[in-house]
């Protein structure tokens, strides 16, 4: 069974979501580097948010992230890399609950990203759009 696909968006919105994606790229590969590192914030958060100080467990989630961000970045793997990255994205959202973070600055930030992440991939993908039609 193959899926229809239906025809091209104009080129502003395949740009848009170009642009969307991009931007949720380099700041996943972007916060999974600091993790590899560990940076001292990290680790620091980490332990704020009750997982510990741990450098193994930081550099497990960098990876964890790089991986899945790649997945999203290549065409042919990039719905189930939307799909680990909004899984992930709902552990962050659940961790900030649990400590009772602010909730429009940190709490709701991943279902921001989460947003951003599913916006830039269905302007950019005509699988997804034949798959979740929004009709007019």
């Amino acid at each position: 069974m193959s899926l229809i696909i239906e025809p091209e968006l104009p080129k502003p919105a395949r740009i848009t979501g170009r642009v969307m994606s991009g931007l949720v790229i380099l700041f996943l590969l972007f916060d999974g580097a600091m993790k590899l590192i560990p940076l001292p914030i990290v680790t620091e958060t980490m332990d704020k948010m009750g997982y510990g100080a741990s450098d193994t467990l930081a550099r497990s989630l960098g990876i964890i992230t790089i991986v899945c961000t790649l997945l999203y970045s290549v065409p042919p793997t990039s719905i189930l890399g939307a799909i680990l990255l909004t899984g992930y994205l709902g552990g962050a959202i659940a961790s900030h609950v649990r400590i009772d973070s602010p909730l429009f600055t940190h709490t709701l930030f991943g279902l921001y990203l989460g947003l951003l992440l599913w916006g830039g991939l269905y302007l950019r993908d005509g699988n997804l759009r034949a798959l979740i039609p929004f009709r007019r």
